[in-house]
């Protein structure tokens, strides 16, 4: 096992224990992201590019726009008043 294995699967490891522990769903996703990503990359070291490409698309890029998609869609992702928040009555 090479230095780069290593802190590969040291990071896999650090995002899986963080998944479980981390209570705000948009931090989660994004570190699933960032774990499809790895993977992907881990993929490549075992030279495998077909499952390096479909875990990059699929894992990183459509599932986390799927979950963005989804929080949006429950409102668990706020969109910002931009009227509301910019104008202040009190100003004028």
């Amino acid at each position: 096992m090479t230095l780069l294995d290593g802190i590969l699967l040291a990071f896999l490891l650090i995002c899986a224990i963080s998944v479980s522990v981390t209570r705000n769903l948009l931090a989660s996703i994004i570190i699933l992201m960032s774990f499809s990503l790895v993977m992907s990359v881990i993929w490549l070291t075992l030279e495998a590019p077909d499952l390096a490409i479909t875990e990059a698309a699929v894992g990183a890029g459509v599932t986390s726009l799927l979950f963005f998609a989804t929080l949006k869609k429950i409102h668990a992702i706020k969109a910002e008043d931009a009227k509301g928040e910019e104008d202040d009555p009190d100003e004028e």
